[in-house]
């Protein structure tokens, strides 16, 4: 099947969690020459989309952070910040904010976590490579396990605007009825989170 024309694919940075786990803070920990969450953004500049969504809560640091990394990633005209009124309400719930904010015509979006710093950029480029139909869904795997970033067709679109509770999109992915695609790819990067401090460490040599 011939594969998609990706240039209508937008992508969707999550970066409006609290980081509880973390002890707060945790999207502008140091980690490498900037804030952890610079690592995911510049994931999604770097993917074949037109358009990055972030989505944030009310945090004018963190806010400054992305569109610091933005600018020096020369990305501002391809930036659109969403902020979250209450975080507190779950990844679901910024997941369908964002989602509602998606361009009319985007055929596709890739949906990032702000705290996986450590993904190949290469590997959204071949998750797109396998997207060709709305009804798509493309993930990477890595040793049999899936991972992130999730590259939806247009065709779910009315699912994740339709999100809530703090699971996101892993809901979906769990839904038999999805006849997920997956790509092998030899990128750690996919597994790899930041919930904790001490995971800064088991990122930091893969993510600088």
């Amino acid at each position: 099947m011939k594969q998609r024309d990706t240039t209508s694919l937008e992508a969707i940075v999550l970066a409006a969690g609290q980081g509880v786990r973390f002890g707060g803070g945790k999207l502008l920990a140091p980690l490498g020459d900037g804030p952890l969450v610079a690592g995911a953004l510049r994931i999604a500049f770097h993917a074949p989309v037109r358009r990055v969504l972030v989505a944030i809560g009310p945090d004018p640091a963190l806010r400054q952070a992305v569109e610091d990394v933005a600018a020096r990633s020369g990305a501002t005209d391809r930036l659109a910040v969403v902020e979250i009124a209450d975080p507190s309400e779950g990844m679901g719930a910024s997941l369908r904010t964002a989602a509602l904010a998606l361009s009319r015509d985007a055929t596709g979006v890739f949906v990032l976590l702000g705290d996986m710093p450590a993904i190949d950029p290469a590997t959204p480029t071949r998750l797109a490579r396998a997207f060709t139909v709305p009804d798509d869904v493309v993930a990477p795997t890595r040793l049999g396990r899936r991972g992130h970033p999730v590259l939806f067709g247009a065709a779910w679109f009315p699912a994740l605007r339709g999100m809530s509770g703090d699971e996101g999109a892993r809901t979906l992915l769990r839904d038999g009825s999805i006849g997920l695609k997956t790509v092998a790819v030899d990128d750690p990067g996919i597994h790899l989170d930041v919930d904790r401090p001490e995971d800064l460490a088991r990122v930091t040599d893969a993510a600088v």
